[in-house]
């Protein structure tokens, strides 16, 4: 069956029935009307972010399954929430897509949709469908900060920056889902998970200055958190990587420290501390993940980099995947 036997009638009608009984004290209005209405906590500012995910340039369904590609547009799109600081409030869907698209992948991409939204507080409350010539979700997140105190993109000289978690793991699973795809096999694609609770953590420490998601490479994102006329060098040695992560990236014929500094997807916290904030150790207890301090930010241009960087949609570059 594909989407153009139900119609756009009955399509909503089946994303109400599943999103049912999910929506939560904070959603005064959900699915049903002409727009949500949710509740905020006295001193607390709206945050909201939005994303897309399009075939062929964040999933392909030869190498994706539709469950995975639902959850990973939601983990990615909370990962913007988890940066501010932010508590997720609900989130909107509005889905483009062939009426020849099966229903089987309509109702995958459902399911992991919900599947994400129930695990974080995330209740969907609204969207739209649309005939177009290729997939793509397109996703609005809503999320909550106290008021004054969302992290921005902010970093000063003799900051530290640190990361959390690990880097390279993603892009290393897309070669390999890309190489099994070519060769008439499958695989599953982790899902990158949302850092909200560390995000919520780190806007509670005062010393924290600025932060980040780490979605279009750590070198492309380190940029963004500094901002003009600053820099901070990288010891290739202190990039925190999976285990046995140099090995497996070559033999997919990956360089081990272009993947971890410019693969991108990873949807880690990268963020910066005043110099006599907490160190590694302490920030992880606090955040319960794993941190790593990366290095200092300093005044200047950096050095000269090659050409080539992280992910950049309109760079001139192919397909993502």
């Amino acid at each position: 069956m594909k989407l153009q036997d139900l119609g756009e009638a009955a399509l909503i009608a089946r994303i109400e029935r599943a999103a049912r009984g999910g929506q939560g004290p904070g959603v005064a209005l959900g699915i049903g009307d002409d727009a949500a209405v949710l509740r905020l906590r006295a001193g607390e500012e709206c945050v909201v972010s939005s994303d897309v995910r399009v075939e062929d340039v964040h999933f392909r369904w030869r190498t994706d399954s539709p469950r995975g590609v639902g959850r990973t547009a939601l983990a990615a799109a909370l990962s913007d929430l988890a940066a501010m600081g932010a508590r997720p409030l609900g989130f909107t869907w509005s889905l483009a897509a062939p009426a020849s698209l099966a229903l089987a992948r309509f109702d995958g991409l459902l399911r992991g949709l919900l599947f994400e939204a129930r695990r974080h507080a995330c209740p969907l409350v609204g969207g739209n469908l649309s005939r177009a010539r290729e997939t793509s979700l397109s996703l609005t997140v809503l999320g909550a900060a106290r008021r004054g105190q969302a992290l921005r993109r902010e970093a000063r000289a003799g900051d530290r920056v640190f990361v959390t978690g690990r880097l390279g793991g993603s892009a290393l699973a897309r070669a390999r889902a890309e190489r099994r795809g070519r060769a008439g096999g499958g695989a599953r694609l982790p899902v990158p998970e949302p850092r909200l609770r560390a995000g919520l953590a780190l806007a509670r420490i005062a010393a924290v200055r600025g932060c980040v998601d780490v979605s279009d490479g750590l070198e492309v994102d380190l940029g963004h958190l500094l901002g003009p006329g600053l820099h901070c060098p990288l010891d290739p040695a202190r990039l925190p990587t999976p285990r046995g992560f140099a090995a497996a990236c070559r033999r997919e014929g990956l360089d081990p420290l272009e993947t971890a500094l410019r693969g991108g997807e990873d949807y880690e916290l990268l963020f910066a501390v005043a110099p006599r904030g907490p160190g590694a150790a302490a920030l992880s207890r606090r955040l319960a993940v794993a941190v790593t301090e990366l290095g200092r930010v300093r005044r200047g241009a950096p050095a000269p980099a090659p050409a080539r960087g992280g992910w950049q949609h309109f760079g001139g570059a192919g397909p993502r995947r």
